[in-house]
């Protein structure tokens, strides 16, 4: 079976290679050392038996932890290059306070994690769009983004393709890896495009949920004091 082109360029990027390689190279030339002293020995000694029996079994552990090491290397997710154009587009009727805030949470979205499109939505409007954006400005909540904004509940789809209901994120470049939904005040959320699977750490959801949180909190106000 042909290897993932992806794995073979990850693994010649890795900087630990050479280390990797190590136990089985010092395994495969001890095996091929102690198999050479073996046969140009004339006669064989117990003491000297019981010596290639030990280096047998290290050169055969040194085998087994290269081999190890070389399975549990890790490969990094496969980024593609995201369909679009990049742009920010952000709603002119919001407040300078607001529209400051949302300016510079996408941008630390954009410039500290894998996120590469951003969307703002926030009660039947969208607020925001910044990164590589898909030709379709307006946000159309599909059961994915309703169930957020019911439930408040985040949605991490890890790879997006997999999902059958990738199809309500056609207003994210068409090649999105991954998406994050995350909900955002009162009737909001924020929707984040990723260029490659997998690719959002533990770390990653919390922070943005925390910027959420934050976000959701002005909009919610700005509203509030608007109507009173």
């Amino acid at each position: 079976m042909a290897q993932n082109p992806g794995a073979q360029k990850a693994a010649q990027n890795d900087p630990n290679r050479v280390l990797r390689l190590l136990p089985l190279v010092a395994g495969g030339l001890g095996g091929t050392l102690l198999l050479l002293n073996r046969v140009l020995t004339p006669a064989l000694t117990e003491s000297q038996a019981r010596s290639d029996v030990m280096g047998v079994i290290l050169s055969t552990l040194l085998i087994l932890t290269g081999l190890l090491w070389q399975r549990v290397q890790p490969i990094a997710p496969e980024a593609v290059i995201l369909a679009g154009e990049e742009g920010f587009e952000l709603d002119d009727a919001l407040s300078d306070g607001v529209r400051t805030e949302l300016a510079w949470a996408s941008h630390l979205l954009l410039t500290n994690t894998v996120t590469r499109s951003v969307v703002i939505y926030h009660q039947g409007k969208t607020l925001l769009r910044r990164g590589i954006l898909a030709p379709k400005a307006e946000v159309t909540p599909g059961p994915i983004l309703k169930r957020v904004l019911e439930t408040g509940k985040a949605v991490y789809l890890v790879k997006l393709s997999i999902y059958p209901g990738r199809v309500e994120f056609d207003y994210l470049p068409e090649n999105t890896q991954g998406v994050i939904c995350q909900p955002m005040g009162k009737d909001g959320a924020l929707i984040l495009a990723a260029n490659a699977p997998r690719s959002y750490t533990r770390q990653d959801e919390a922070w943005v949920a925390g910027i959420a949180d934050k976000l959701g909190h002005s909009l919610d106000e700005t509203l509030n004091t608007a109507r009173t």
